[in-house]
């Protein structure tokens, strides 16, 4: 399977229909940084919740 490339116009077709906030959200998960961050914060959260802090570290939140 070859690699995607956001830059070719064959690659980037189906994006035209994405919502912005799955694309920010995609780019989100696969940040280094957030995966480290995010495993860290659940492995000493006592109840295994996403924490208040983290949210706004990361400009994360969520609908009601």
């Amino acid at each position: 399977m070859p690699e995607f490339d956001w830059r070719s116009p064959d690659s980037s077709k189906g994006l035209g229909n994405a919502e912005i906030t799955h694309i920010a959200w995609e780019g989100l998960r696969m940040n280094v940084d957030y995966q480290w961050d995010y495993e860290t914060m659940i492995a000493n959260s006592p109840n295994g919740e996403v924490t208040e802090e983290f949210r706004r570290r990361w400009g994360i939140c969520f609908r009601p």
